[in-house]
């Protein structure tokens, strides 16, 4: 039962080693191609500017962050993100942002 997981795109119990869910064809893989430590400094640095979202492809949250970035708003959460990011296993980062 261990060998077991969850798909990532329809929530069906697939084995563990499946590449691809047989039930929806969603992709299993949980190595990411954005790399964990890239994103949490785009966030340290450039994250008031949402420059952490742009490398994560998330263009609409990117442009809401450069549009209010003069509020100073945007700055203070990538700066709570770049913790998250931090805390974040490379798996667990590759689940979610990958």
């Amino acid at each position: 039962m261990s060998d077991m997981v969850f798909c990532r795109g329809c929530g069906k119990e697939i084995h563990s080693t499946a590449k691809a869910c047989p039930q929806c064809g969603a992709a299993q893989s949980a190595v990411g191609t954005k790399s964990r430590i890239s994103a949490a400094l785009f966030a340290a640095f450039l994250g008031g500017f949402g420059a952490h979202k742009f490398y994560l492809g998330k263009i609409g949250q990117g442009f809401l962050y450069l549009i209010f970035s003069w509020t100073l708003i945007p700055s203070i959460i990538a700066f709570i993100e770049f913790i998250i990011y931090l805390c974040n296993s490379d798996e667990e980062f590759a689940r979610k942002y990958g």
